[in-house]
């Protein structure tokens, strides 16, 4: 995943930031809430997990994408599993 330098800051994506993984945006926060590409393959198993949802902005869900409430991404060990995936 990108790491900012100190002179860099994250990309501002859908109204909060983006970290990017070979040019592609992987992981984003938006408010108290994360998103997160889990490609089209794992969508409808990330879809199935607790206080996940489609990644819809347009009122048509971007498939690979989903959005994680933010009470489910609290703990360090949680977020991290989203991440890993």
């Amino acid at each position: 995943m990108h790491r900012p330098s100190a002179s860099s800051q994250p990309p501002r994506m859908f109204g909060g930031i983006a970290f990017v993984y070979l040019g592609n945006m992987a992981v984003g926060v938006t408010g108290d809430e994360l998103m997160v590409r889990v490609g089209p393959d794992a969508a409808d198993a990330a879809l199935a997990r607790p206080r996940a949802r489609d990644f819809d902005t347009t009122g048509r869900p971007m498939r690979g994408w989903v959005v994680v409430a933010g009470s489910a991404g609290t703990q360090d060990e949680a977020l991290g599993t989203w991440i890993d995936e």
